[in-house]
């Protein structure tokens, strides 16, 4: 069974990759209550998560607070991950000016049928947590930043270029 990780507000929420670029693994790391969980994660979740913050916070009054550069980046070493993130939920709570976080551990579907067991999806693990909105805005910041830190795309295609270049579909 998967853990449970819950928290109110954290002290810091921290997004980073280790590896080279195109070899990179993705973490997000909650520290809150003298706890640090890292969880796995795909490139594309920290994209989508940074990008749909920074929208909703384009309808939110300008946070007045902002954590310290220090606390975006990753705790070295990395522990283990709890889990792979699988489903992301985000709510925005009005009555607490807070962002509610769920992530959520991946779960294999079936190779038969394809479907997730019910059984499997209940015992997986989760991190909930809240945000402040500058905490949101710092993280989205740095989340752009940190999936901009691959590799360059190619300007034909958009696909990431290796350094020795890359067979483009748009250039066959």
């Amino acid at each position: 069974m998967g853990e449970l990780y819950e928290f109110g507000d954290v002290e810091s929420i921290a997004v980073g990759a280790i590896g080279l670029p195109g070899r990179r693994t993705f973490y997000v790391q909650v520290r809150a209550e003298g706890q640090r969980v890292t969880v796995k994660c795909e490139k594309q979740q920290v994209q989508a998560l940074a990008q749909y913050l920074d929208n909703l916070l384009d309808d939110l009054p300008a946070p007045s607070d902002r954590p310290l550069a220090q606390s975006l980046e990753l705790v070295l070493p990395v522990e283990p991950a709890s889990f792979t993130v699988g489903p992301i939920g985000l709510a925005f709570d009005q009555e607490t000016d807070r962002f509610v976080l769920v992530l959520e551990e991946f779960v294999v579907p079936d190779p038969d049928t394809g479907e997730l067991d019910p059984d499997d999806v209940a015992a997986g693990g989760k991190l909930r947590f809240h945000i402040t909105r500058g905490q949101a805005l710092a993280f989205a910041e740095h989340g752009e930043s940190v999936v901009a830190a691959g590799r360059p795309p190619c300007g034909w295609c958009g696909l990431p270029m290796d350094p020795d270049g890359h067979a483009c579909p748009k250039m066959n």
